[in-house]
């Protein structure tokens, strides 16, 4: 297993071309929040945002728009009972992330069916939080595994991998990992990183991190790396071990790092690592 290093942020992050748009930088759509965990889908959309994602779309239940627009101005919304403009804007998409508040009702599967088979060749999706649990509960499959990330904590690694907790390890979730063909970002106070080509490990994160909100934050922040980066598997690694580090030097002057102030470090950071030799 390889360890991931600061290099990573230099190698992926560069410094943004004189001549760009908005469009230059992905369009990002996120579906999740509903009436109960409409902060779930607002921290990752403030995520991606601050990351760096040039359009940010949310579907999400209908309350959620007014407290999403007063918090994050930049975004769109749509209403996730309005499906022909849910499937609009599916299809416009490059990078699809579902899962953060989603919930396990009836509208929260059809929702994740519809996603999943309207993703294209072109499209990456991010599956994160209930959507990890309502795809292992339904036994769905992916159309797209080779474009597809699963962001689970060890608990829905389980229910999706079948795999018990204590016998989580290194070559137990890489062989689940070749089944299903997915990238797999398995959270833990070392998160580690399974693609078809490698496996990878962040050596960095800290118990000041274990707040709600903090998956929810790193799923935005993949998904608003991949909108933008190239190279998808460096992209991946640098959003995971970019997390951590904002966490790391965060703890060290608080007990608590909250994810929307990891969020609010993301443009000052990767500026200085988009000019850091």
């Amino acid at each position: 297993m390889k360890i991931l290093s600061e290099a990573i942020l230099t190698t992926v992050i560069n410094k943004r071309p004189a001549i760009s748009h908005k469009g230059t930088f992905g369009r990002a759509v996120l579906i999740g929040g509903n009436q109960r965990y409409g902060g779930a889908i607002m921290m990752s959309a403030e995520a991606c945002v601050k990351s760096g994602a040039g359009l940010v779309t949310v579907i999400t239940e209908k309350d959620n728009h007014p407290p999403l627009h007063a918090r994050l101005p930049e975004v769109m919304v749509v209403d996730w009972q309005d499906e022909n403009l849910t499937r609009q804007v599916l299809e416009s998409a490059n990078v699809i992330l579902i899962g953060p508040g989603l919930g396990s009702e009836a509208h929260s599967l059809k929702l994740l069916k519809t996603v999943l088979s309207l993703q294209t060749k072109q499209q990456w999706l991010v599956i994160d939080g209930s959507a990890i649990s309502l795809f292992a509960q339904e036994k769905l499959a992916l159309t797209q595994p080779h474009h597809t990330v699963f962001t689970p904590h060890q608990m829905e690694w389980q229910r999706l991998s079948g795999i018990p907790l204590k016998q989580q390890n290194e070559q137990s979730n890489a062989t689940y990992q070749q089944k299903i063909q997915a990238t797999v970002i398995v959270k833990s106070h070392r998160t580690e990183i399974y693609t078809s080509q490698d496996c990878y490990r962040c050596p960095l994160g800290n118990p000041a991190m274990a707040t709600g909100g903090t998956g929810d934050t790193l799923a935005g922040m993949v998904t608003g790396f991949l909108a933008q980066f190239q190279n998808k598997s460096d992209a991946i690694c640098a959003a995971v071990y970019l997390h951590s580090y904002i966490g790391d030097i965060l703890a060290k002057d608080n007990y608590v790092v909250l994810p929307t102030t990891i969020s609010a470090a993301l443009p000052h950071y990767m500026q200085y690592f988009s000019t850091k030799d």
